[in-house]
């Protein structure tokens, strides 16, 4: 699988404006510098469903902007599908679709089919093929009943529908979403979910990159993630590489029923909880690879104790999100 997207120490930084007060009272201070982005090199397979992970702030939205033509890096380069977004943009325009959740960008007035027409136009479709490329769009969203009716009465789940019928007016091969799901209900972010995974990934073949602060949905839909906190990236790869726990161990759950604790061994660590229904919950950190869980097990065993449930507990999101906390890797 080759990769759609490739950045190479990526950077931006903003100069903040000065207000006239500060202009009048500081003509010469330099106006403050602040970064967007630090170093950021990337590479995203085609065909993926690629998570940018982080809190507010991170970075997430001014990346998705430079890969789509919006902002212009000020260090590094971004390639599109073999494109440089700073020198050969029209082709990487041609090849991003970028969903925000910006109403602002809509006309209010105009009817949700009126919206994408005018869009549609604008991409240089011809009228004939502009109708029916909105209207199949439109079935395809669940929003025909709804299309003659004004932007500004539909709900914020059809208004993120229709953005990502905008963005897929020019059918383009990668789709960037930012946090789409930020201003939906449980339901409504449930079933958005459900579409870009099966509908746009699966059927579609689209590759898309997602922008979330939300730990579940990035578990959920992404295969590979990076995590992004102040412009850099903290960690980043396939998901299983980034929640394993270090050390070298395994961390298991077992339920045990009569028998003994397992005595104390180099090669696993073990914490025993006695239940009121007469079963022991042993959480047990074991040596990884090698006899060392095997053994475990023959020593619950041998100890005249039956093995009611045994269950891996893989780590989660939140889990190493709490320990960059901890070890002050995200400050």
């Amino acid at each position: 699988m080759s990769d759609a997207i490739l950045l190479e120490r990526l950077g931006k930084v903003y100069v903040k404006r000065r207000s006239l007060r500060e202009m009048a009272l500081r003509p010469f201070a330099r106006a403050e510098r602040v970064e967007g982005l630090v170093d950021v090199s990337l590479a995203i397979p085609r065909g993926s469903i690629f998570g940018l992970l982080g809190p507010n702030g991170a970075g997430k939205t001014t990346l998705l902007k430079i890969l789509s033509c919006l902002i212009l890096p000020t260090c590094g380069s971004a390639r599109v599908e073999g494109h440089s977004v700073t020198s050969d943009d029209r082709p990487v325009r041609r090849s991003i679709g970028f969903v925000t959740s910006d109403e602002r960008s809509f006309y209010w007035r105009l009817s949700g089919e009126e919206n994408l027409l005018f869009f549609a136009r604008l991409y240089g479709l011809a009228s004939a093929a502009a109708t029916r490329r909105v209207r199949g769009l439109l079935a395809d969203m669940e929003l025909a009943e709804v299309a003659g009716r004004q932007f500004m009465s539909y709900s914020s789940g059809m208004k993120q529908r229709l953005a990502i019928c905008r963005a897929l007016l020019h059918d383009p091969p990668i789709l960037c979403l930012d946090e789409p799901t930020r201003s939906l209900d449980p339901i409504a972010a449930k079933h958005l979910r459900q579409f870009i995974a099966r509908r746009l990934h699966r059927d579609g073949g689209k590759t898309i990159v997602l922008a979330t602060h939300n730990l579940h949905e990035a578990e959920e839909m992404c295969g590979s993630l990076a995590v992004l906190d102040r412009g850099r990236v903290a960690r980043a790869g396939r998901l299983e590489e980034i929640t394993a726990r270090p050390g070298g161990r395994d961390h298991y759950l077992l339920v045990l029923s009569g028998g003994a604790p397992p005595p104390p061994d180099a090669r696993w660590t073990v914490t025993v909880e006695r239940r009121d229904d007469g079963t022991s919950a042993i959480a047990a950190e074991v040596d990884r690879g090698g006899p060392a869980f095997s053994d475990l097990l023959r020593v619950l065993l041998a100890s005249g104790g039956t093995i009611v449930s045994c269950q891996r507990r893989e780590q989660g999101l939140q889990e190493v999100f709490d320990l960059m906390d901890e070890t002050g890797e995200r400050r």
